[in-house]
This record gives C-alpha cells, sequence and structure tokens, in this order.
C-alpha cells in the first residue's frame, strides 16, 4: 500500500515548499504570478521524494479555490467587488518562511491582478505535535466607501485522493452530545453546518476523522483529522467531483456565511479561523493522541496539569440553594477526599429572587435570604474544610425579568421591530456582544465577582441559548452580527485571563454546546454533558475523546436512578465510567448511604492515583461501543509506557454469553506489567495481583467476566478499571 495520500501535479515547476512535523508534512506549488496548488499531505518525505512528487501524473487542485477558478468546484473564497463582480483570481505574489518556538510557519501571499485584493495563505507546524494549520487573512486595499463583500471565506480546504474514503463525524443535541457517524465519502456535495450562534457544537461538530482505508479503524490505518478552531457558526464541506480528470475528494472548512456576509472596508484585514490537521497511521486513535497533545500544549487553558476533584451542587440541590446546605455539602465532599465544591444555579437576584430558570438572569447580587452569610461565609467555610470554592454564572445570557433587561432593553439581540424571542424558561435572551457596552457588563460580572469573593477558584460559565432572531441595536450592518458577538467574546475572555490567569474556569453550554479548540484556549475544561447517565456516557465521551484529552473532559457520578434518564444503574459502573475522564460528584451526599460514601471515597483515592494517567496520558480506543458486541474498551498510558490504566465496560449482558478476551494495546511489549483493580466489586479477579508482558496483554489479552461478580439486580452493568504498572 503506497504512503502517499495527497498527489496532485503541477503545471509550473520549481516553486516547491515544504512545511513539515516530526512525522507528517505538506507540499505546495507556489510559482510567481500561478495559482498556488497543494500537491501532498501525509508522512513526511524525504526532499528527494517531494521533488518528485510532479511526475505522479495525477490532478491539480488550487491551494484556496477562488469563484473564478473552475465552475465545476466549490469555492474557498466569494466575493463581490465593488462593481458588481463576482470573481476572484488569486496569483502568487511572494512566499515567505518564518521560525517559531514550535515549528515553522509558510505564508504564500497571493494577489488578484484586476482588483486591490490580497489574501495571504498562512500554514503553521506544530513540530512535536504532527499538526499542521492553515487560516487566511484577507485584505483590501481600494478606494476610500468602495468596499468588498466577502460572501464565502474559509480558513482553507485540502484535497484528498479518491478510493475508499470514509468520514467519522459527529452529531448531537442536549443531553446526547457527540454520537459517531462513519460514513463512506461517495459522489456529491456533503456538508456539516451549525447556525446556532452561540454553542456551535449543540447539534454538529467541527471536527471530522477522514479514514483511507476503508472502514475507519481505532488502532489501524491511516487517518487524518481536522478540526476548525471557532467558538461561532460554521460550514464544513465535501465536495467530489464528476470529472474524469479528477482524482480527489475535497474538503473545506470555515465560517458559515449564512446571513454573514462580510462587508471588508478599505485598509482592513480579516482573519479566518484556523483549521488544524493532523495525520497518522496508527488509526483514529493515533490522531486523537496528537490532538490532545497539541490540545494540552497549545490550545487548553492550564493544559498539562491534573485538575481537581470537585462536588457540582446542581443536581444535588438545583435551584434550592441555602447556606446550610452549602456546608453540608461542602463537609461532605471534603470527608471523601475531594478538593472542589462548586455551588450551581440559583445563589443570586435582589429584587427578583432567583428561584427557577424564569428570572434574574443579569442581576448578579447574592440572594441574602438564601446566604445570610454571603459567597465571602462559603469560601471561608471551604477553607475551614481544606477545599477550595467555585460558584455558577452565566454572563453572556438575560431574562427579561431582571433589574438589568429593565435598564438595558437595548442591549438584548432581536430582529428590529420583531417580537422578542425567548428561549428556557420562555424568559431567556441574550446580551449583544457585538455592543462594546455589553462586552465591558460581562467582564465586570466577573471582575466584580472575584474582586468581592477573591478566594474563588473556579467559574462554571454557562450559555443556555442560541441567537435566535439576528438583530443588533449597536451594529450598523447586521450580517455582520454573528461574527462580532464571537469577536466581542474573544475580547471579554482575553480581559479575563489577563487579569486572572490562574482561576480555572469551565465552558458549560446546555451541557457541551462548546466543546470546541476555539473557545478552549481561555477555559480549562468543559461540562461534557448534562447527562450523567453512566452508559449514555460511555457513549459520549467515546465521541467526545476523538479530538478532546480527558484533562478537558468534566465527567461526573451522578445519582441513581439518573436525573435526565430515570436509569438505575449501580454505583460501580457510575464510578468506573466518570474515572475514565475528569472526575467529579454530581449528586447529594446526605442521602448516600454510609457505604456508597466509603465506595466514592475509596474511588477518589484511587483516583488520585492514576488521574495524572488519565488526564494527561495517550489514549488507546480499543473496542467501540459502536462495534455491536456490547462492550467498550480503552487504555492511557503514559508517555514512557511505565503505567496504565485499561477500562472495560459491559454495555449490554444477556445471559450464558461470553465476553471476548479483551486485548490491551499501547503498551511497552519488552516490559512486564502487575494488574490491580481499581474499584473492585466482590470476587476479585483471577488475574489481580499477577505479571504479564506487554507482548502478551496486547496480543494474548485477558479473560474478563461479562457480568458483575457481586450479587445484584444489575448484572448488565460490568465494569472494570485496571491499573497496570511496570516493574
Amino acid at each position: 500500500m503506497p504512503i502517499t495520500v495527497l498527489l496532485l501535479s503541477c503545471l509550473t515547476a520549481g516553486a516547491q515548499e515544504i512545511i513539515s512535523t516530526k512525522n507528517t508534512c505538506m507540499v505546495l506549488d507556489a510559482p510567481e504570478k500561478e495559482v498556488p496548488v497543494i500537491l501532498y499531505y501525509g508522512v513526511r518525505l524525504t526532499a528527494a521524494d517531494a521533488a518528485s512528487l510532479p511526475a505522479s501524473g495525477a490532478g491539480s487542485f488550487a491551494a484556496y479555490p477562488s469563484h473564478n477558478d473552475s465552475s465545476e468546484s466549490l469555492e474557498a473564497l466569494s466575493v463581490r467587488m465593488p462593481d458588481g463582480n463576482l470573481s476572484a483570481d488569486l496569483r502568487v505574489s511572494s512566499v515567505k518562511k518564518e521560525t517559531w518556538e514550535g515549528g515553522e510557519v509558510l505564508t504564500v501571499s497571493c494577489k488578484d491582478p484586476l482588483y486591490p485584493l490580497e489574501v495571504d495563505l498562512k500554514y503553521k507546524s506544530y513540530q512535536d505535535q504532527d499538526v499542521i494549520s492553515t487560516w487566511t487573512e484577507i485584505r483590501w486595499n481600494g478606494a476610500k466607501k468602495k468596499p468588498v463583500v466577502l460572501t464565502r471565506f474559509d480558513s482553507g480546504c485540502l484535497p484528498i485522493r479518491q478510493g475508499d474514503v470514509w468520514v467519522s463525524s459527529f452529531g448531537g443535541s442536549w443531553a446526547g452530545e457527540m454520537p459517531l457517524f462513519c460514513q463512506p465519502l461517495g459522489p456529491g456535495v456533503r456538508s456539516i453546518s451549525n447556525k446556532d450562534g452561540v454553542r456551535n457544537s449543540q447539534t454538529a461538530h467541527a471536527e471530522v476523522m477522514i479514514s483511507l482505508d476503508g472502514k475507519p479503524q481505532e488502532l489501524y490505518g491511516r487517518v487524518i483529522g481536522a478540526a476548525l478552531c471557532y467558538s461561532g457558526n460554521y460550514d464544513l464541506r465535501f465536495e467530489t467531483g464528476d470529472s474524469r480528470y479528477e482524482s480527489v475528494h475535497r474538503f473545506y472548512a470555515g465560517i458559515d456565511p449564512s446571513n454573514s456576509n462580510y462587508t471588508l472596508m478599505p485598509g482592513e484585514c480579516f482573519v479566518t479561523p484556523e483549521l488544524a490537521f493532523s495525520w497518522s497511521s496508527e488509526g483514529l486513535s493515533g490522531v486523537s493522541r496528537n490532538f490532545h497533545r497539541w490540545g494540552r500544549r497549545y490550545k487548553l487553558a492550564h493544559g498539562g496539569e491534573v485538575n481537581d476533584i470537585l462536588l457540582n451542587s446542581w443536581e444535588g440541590v438545583y435551584f434550592d440553594i441555602n447556606e446550610d446546605g452549602m456546608h453540608r455539602m461542602m463537609k461532605d465532599i471534603a470527608e471523601m477526599g475531594g478538593e472542589l465544591f462548586v455551588m450551581d444555579d440559583g445563589w443570586f437576584g435582589d429584587k427578583y429572587p432567583r428561584k427557577d430558570d424564569h428570572t434574574s438572569l443579569g442581576d448578579w447580587v447574592v440572594d441574602r435570604n438564601k446566604l445570610p452569610s454571603g459567597v465571602e461565609g462559603l469560601v471561608a467555610e471551604a477553607r475551614r474544610n481544606g477545599i477550595k470554592f467555585g460558584i455558577w454564572i452565566e454572563p453572556e445570557m438575560a431574562n427579561t425579568k431582571s433589574e438589568l433587561y429593565e435598564a438595558h432593553p437595548d442591549w438584548i439581540i432581536n430582529s428590529p421591530g420583531r417580537e422578542i424571542v425567548q428561549g428556557r424558561g420562555g424568559t431567556q435572551v441574550v446580551l449583544d456582544l457585538g455592543n462594546p457596552e455589553v462586552q465591558e457588563h460581562v467582564f465586570g460580572v466577573f471582575d466584580g465577582i472575584m474582586t468581592a469573593w477573591p478566594g474563588i477558584a473556579y467559574i462554571k460559565w454557562d450559555a443556555n441559548m442560541s441567537i435566535p432572531s439576528q438583530g443588533s441595536k449597536y451594529l450598523k450592518n447586521q450580517e455582520h452580527l454573528y461574527i462580532e458577538y464571537h469577536r466581542g467574546l474573544e475580547k471579554v475572555l482575553d480581559r479575563i485571563r489577563a487579569k486572572y490567569p490562574d482561576v480555572a474556569i469551565q465552558a458549560c453550554a446546555s451541557g457541551g454546546g462548546r466543546v470546541n479548540w476555539g473557545i478552549l484556549p481561555w477555559f480549562d475544561e468543559f461540562w461534557t454533558s448534562d447527562n450523567t447517565d453512566a452508559l449514555q456516557r460511555v457513549y459520549i465521551q467515546w465521541g467526545t475523546s476523538y479530538f478532546f484529552p480527558a484533562e478537558a473532559m468534566a465527567a461526573h457520578i451522578g445519582a441513581s436512578p439518573n436525573h435526565t434518564t430515570g436509569r438505575e444503574i449501580p454505583l460501580k459502573f457510575r464510578i468506573d465510567v466518570a474515572m475514565s475522564e475528569r472526575l467529579g460528584l454530581e449528586l447529594q451526599p446526605s442521602v448516600m448511604s454510609q457505604s456508597e460514601r466509603d465506595r466514592c471515597k475509596a474511588a477518589i483515592s484511587d483516583y488520585k492515583k492514576i488521574r495524572d494517567i488519565v488526564q494527561l496520558g495517550d489514549i488507546y480506543r480499543i473496542v467501540s461501543p459502536y462495534d455491536g458486541k456490547g462492550l467498550a474498551t480503552l487504555l492511557y498510558a503514559t508517555p514512557s509506557k511505565d503505567r496504565a490504566v485499561f477500562f472495560w465496560y459491559k454495555t449490554e449482558y444477556f445471559h450464558n454469553l461470553l465476553a471476548p478476551s479483551s486485548l490491551l494495546a499501547g503498551l511497552d511489549p519488552d516490559r512486564n506489567y502487575r494488574i490491580t483493580e481499581l474499584d473492585p466489586d466482590g470476587k476479585a479477579l483471577p488475574f489481580e495481583g499477577k505479571v504479564f508482558s506487554g507482548r502478551f496483554l496486547m496480543e494474548n489479552g485477558l479473560d474478563i467476566p461479562a457480568a458483575n461478580s457481586a450479587p445484584g439486580p444489575h448484572r448488565d452493568f460490568a465494569s472494570h478499571v485496571l491499573y497496570l504498572q511496570a516493574e
């Protein structure tokens, strides 16, 4: 099987440009006054092999096709010139390569021969993470008061050689985030988009895996991963042409231009979001490992640090916040070995006390009837218990029944002259972050809380509504609203991180509505889903792990019956699923039995032994819950492979049905590993405390019982967590 993926001939030789990582490279041809062409993306080539690419005989593909390039293909750039011309022609004017601490940046500058339009194509390598990203910088140097209108402005595109190519993508909805969909890439155009305005991963995701050797495999095969690093509306497109001269699929990604044509004024530069690519010949998990390392190193706030084990109050008390109850929950989590307590929604409101989701958003004043000693009293109580304290806010939103709305109805996003469209609870609206006054207000919410209560260590930042009615009382051009909202949000978050670099912040948006690399540079973690049902979390967390490391994925032990699904699930299974990500608790400890509290305490102690492996280690997804085997297995290993944690979940149980032998992955074949089960239940496993070589575990595997060994009605929820230490 050839190692190359993209081979496209070049009409003009002698202007080859290569940008490389440790194991991969991208090759372009960029001769002056010609259209720049991508020749190759895949495993790293020698200089001699790269020079031989034009002789391959495959078709050519523009690096950033415009509306003028071909009537048969989609375009990455579409414009409307001041004179009405709808075409653009990008020709190379110069090429520059610079180094930065993590790799190189290649800039291919292009100009239109007829109009003062300039486009810089940027390619950036992240050497040690095997990621190459691209974006564009678009400038208009036209006459005063004669702007150009951008009607499509993708971050980049990539040709993919035709063959048995499959795409793994992710959909979802509230409480059912990140389901995995795998489909062969056929003819025509396929689009993946989101138009929510605020929560851009609520219904689809701006990340895809592209498998080049047939149906996707976790540990084998050539795979390209692509992630658009943007927090707003996006559009990903795959196109397969019908020309016999074209042997490629084309992938495009960028901001969704629907109702967002951008008017670029003379002298203005429009910078598109970063589009990151990674390549691996070690299957889907290989690309995941690359993205996890890259995200921890360059994208995630405080990436590379292990995180606190917390108790969040939401499913424990919902809006029923009171001082005594908060004190009790803090004492409980401290006794179980936790390190942080987070008080969720329901603590604020003066004129309109927050008793449900119908009122008070925007009025960030402590409800002294609920909290007589204020938040400062809770911070002090947390300190007395030896733990940290966190608090919930939703600063981008308001309720129409609030003092904020009464004072500033002009701050609300809504179509001019139309009846206000309201969301969650029937009274929620979105603040116009394109307005500098609103930006100042949102920053002030965070700043005011941290100034008043500097002992706060953690902020849960929520966003529970879309933009259902496009309109700004501040912006002159309504088509800019979606883009300016996220520019405004970034300005606010920049100010927050400049002043408060150390506070931990969680991105929550109706659960997992903001799971994207565009928002995470300002956040330490995201709330993966409002659904804490452990069985469904196996699937949710599986899909999320394709691009995001466990360090960022909050996974909490919920109650039984589960508050979302009503399903009864034994505590062991709930613990074991939560331990595979960033462990926390989402329940009321005071209603638990002493044995349940003891078990959670033991689990927290066990998790502290392995959280560096889970949160900072390399992931190997082995048996997918989507494979129809009723089983899911995955393993995290340290980079040195001296320690590992293996997770085994039986998602279905049928009487007398044996589970297949479980092969491990990611170990050193020449090392020996001692196995210890964490959170054991009943009879010890036959291999408890035994030593096996890494080669044996990866080639022969372990036979694990298909049901819980402990008696009870929950035989269909078997799970095991195995800790492996090299000797």
